[in-house]
């Protein structure tokens, strides 16, 4: 699997992700409505689905790693979403290097989010793959 295609699989399940924030809509029928209304050429398809569910179905597991964090209660919905999926990654997919995780999530973040949210981001990950992945 090239890399490209998992880079591919986080930017779509990043905006499912977003999406399913926004609506509260089940994982089934975002999975659906990206996967049928989006481009999906060069997408790990199926990682994206695990991406997905995993995140919606950890929620609160996910939520509870990187609170300790937050130096805000007001956080931004992509901001969300971005800290989730990293999250999801550092905690269930330890195939995945931490830098290959965090570097994904800070250009996510300048691709989706505010000007600024990119510092944000990567210090609240900062603090969650210490505790996570036991690095530094």
């Amino acid at each position: 699997m090239k890399p490209s295609e998992r880079r591919k699989a986080r930017r779509l399940a990043l905006q499912a992700i977003y999406s399913w924030q926004l609506s509260g809509n089940n994982a089934g029928e975002i999975e659906l409505e990206f996967l049928t209304n989006h481009d999906i050429k060069g997408v790990d398809v199926e990682y994206f689905r695990a991406l997905l569910t995993g995140v919606i179905s950890n929620k609160d597991d996910i939520d509870d790693a990187y609170r300790p964090y937050l130096n805000r209660e007001d956080i931004d919905q992509i901001d969300r979403a971005v800290i989730r999926l990293a999250t999801y990654e550092l905690k269930y997919e330890s195939d995945t290097p931490y830098k290959v995780i965090m570097n994904e999530a800070i250009e996510l973040a300048k691709a989706f989010a505010a000007d600024e949210s990119h510092k944000f981001v990567n210090g609240v990950l900062d603090k969650t793959v210490a505790r996570l992945r036991n690095v530094r």
